[in-house]
């Protein structure tokens, strides 16, 4: 696999990155990616380890040392192959995946693991550059139609295989854009939008047709769907944001991450946010920034608000702040709990955990700080140390405290599909089946805020689910 020695002789190296001064200065993408050269050096790593954990760590089992192997010996166009026998848009996990993978990788024993996001990028963008990705059109149609409700990485995953399938396929997005929280929750500078339209554009070539700023349940009835579609697939988001439940939070300087997020890619998209804006603009520019919730989303405000010029940002956890490195012989190879510094965080933010916060400071109108405290965790259980008191400047605060479960007006009441105790929709992972006749559901909808490389997983499984069902039979992967 690879070179035997591979492992041995070469040093990892990940892809570099712009200056900070240079990319804050835009939204685009800041990724340098390696030559040829290293690629087929950090591809040569990939040991011959026997059981390949990898693949167990990679969502949708991706073949990890196959195109490792076809990378070092230069066979890029069968690495591309491989690389979609089980992911539909590796473009997509290649940039935003966090790479469970890599924490699985026998090499992290020694932190040393292969760098198979980067070399999955690269397989994608050069097939993409020689022209090697088309359309799958299937050789006949099975004259049955399917509904897919939603857009994000889960639809468009479930939506071209049930294509490639030969059933007519129509995706119902509420948005004015394909692509869910791809599109407008995921910043620019980490996924540029193009990438989602060249998949669309393939995807329209293959039969599926998008119907855009249609949500289901309010522009276009579920009881409609039901009757003209032969199978309907729930495959929206998780996007009931968790509240903050705090005095002073109604003011209209607290705002939702997504709502700050989305605001600003319709502005890269040249549109005019505003349109979709109730509360008016939402700028950091100038501002004392606090962004309330230590994950992904608020990693990406942090990088949003430096870009639009912010004064100061500050970014607080209510979790207790992680160990550098975490106890491999406890955690691998799972996906460990420990410190993680993004590129956004790198570009300028202050951090700081185990806070709790108490009450938005302000005007009733206009807000000046928010008022924390200090906790300690223990058993399990969240304590504030008394006299631990203290006050952030802030004239905006972003939450991103993540998401309760999606929203049940509209879509899921007229469904009436039975939900679990978490509030998502009840189906499993056998057949992703809800409680109502030929009603599906996948992704974030099904399962709660996850990674994008669960949605692509999930929306495979269930395409081959539906494909079964009509036909009796299918061929699909799972």
């Amino acid at each position: 696999m690879g070179k035997d020695t591979g492992f041995l002789e070469i040093e990892r190296r990940e892809r570099d990155y712009l200056d900070p001064k240079e990319r804050l200065n835009n939204y685009r993408e800041f990724v340098v990616q390696p030559d040829d050269k290293t690629l087929s050096n950090q591809a040569a790593r990939c040991m011959d380890c026997g059981i390949p954990y990898c693949h167990n760590g990679c969502p949708v089992n991706n073949m990890i040392p196959d195109w490792n192997h076809l990378v070092y010996e230069n066979d890029w166009k069968n690495a591309l192959s491989v690389l979609h026998s089980t992911n539909n848009f590796p473009e997509f996990t290649g940039r935003i995946c966090p790479a469970p993978c890599e924490a699985s990788c026998t090499l992290n024993i020694v932190d040393q693991p292969v760098t198979i996001k980067s070399i999955e990028c690269a397989i994608v963008d050069r097939g993409w550059q020689e022209g090697w990705i088309e359309p799958q059109v299937p050789a006949k149609k099975t004259g049955k139609t399917v509904a897919v409700v939603g857009s994000g990485p889960a639809g468009m995953a479930c939506a071209q295989q049930l294509a490639r399938a030969g059933h007519t396929v129509t995706v119902f997005e509420k948005s004015d854009r394909v692509g869910g929280l791809l599109r407008y929750g995921i910043p620019d500078f980490k996924m540029e939008k193009q990438l989602i339209n060249r998949r669309c554009v393939q995807m329209e070539a293959e039969g599926v047709e998008f119907k855009t700023s249609k949500e289901v349940g309010v522009d276009v009835s579920f009881q409609s769907l039901n009757e003209n579609y032969d199978a309907i697939v729930l495959s929206g988001g998780s996007e009931d944001a968790r509240a903050l439940s705090i005095p002073g939070a109604e003011m209209d300087g607290v705002r939702l991450a997504m709502e700050f997020l989305t605001q600003q890619n319709k502005r890269n998209a040249g549109d005019d946010e505003l349109r979709a804006a109730p509360r008016g603009s939402l700028l950091a520019t100038g501002k004392d920034v606090v962004v309330i919730g230590g994950g992904d989303t608020g990693s990406d405000c942090v990088g949003t608000s430096n870009r639009q010029g912010a004064k100061s940002v500050t970014q607080l956890e209510i979790m207790p702040k992680p160990p550098e490195k975490e106890d491999k012989a406890l955690t691998w190879p799972d996906w460990p709990l420990k410190l993680r510094t993004s590129s956004s965080h790198e570009e300028g933010a202050n951090r700081d955990w185990a806070v709790l916060t108490k009450r938005v400071v302000g005007d009733g109108e206009k807000v000046t700080g928010i008022e924390c405290a200090r906790v300690e965790w223990v058993d399990g259980q969240m304590r504030e140390i008394v006299g631990s008191e203290f006050t952030i400047p802030a004239d905006l605060i972003l939450l991103a405290m993540g998401f309760v479960g999606p929203k049940k007006t509209g879509l899921l009441d007229q469904a009436a599909v039975e939900l679990t105790t978490r509030g998502n929709v009840a189906a499993n992972e056998d057949d992703y089946a809800t409680s109502v006749e030929k009603v599906y559901a996948c992704g974030d909808m099904r399962r709660g805020q996850s990674l994008v490389v669960w949605a692509i997983r999930e929306g495979r499984q269930c395409a081959r689910s539906v494909d079964e069902a009509l036909m009796g039979a299918s061929s699909l992967p799972r």
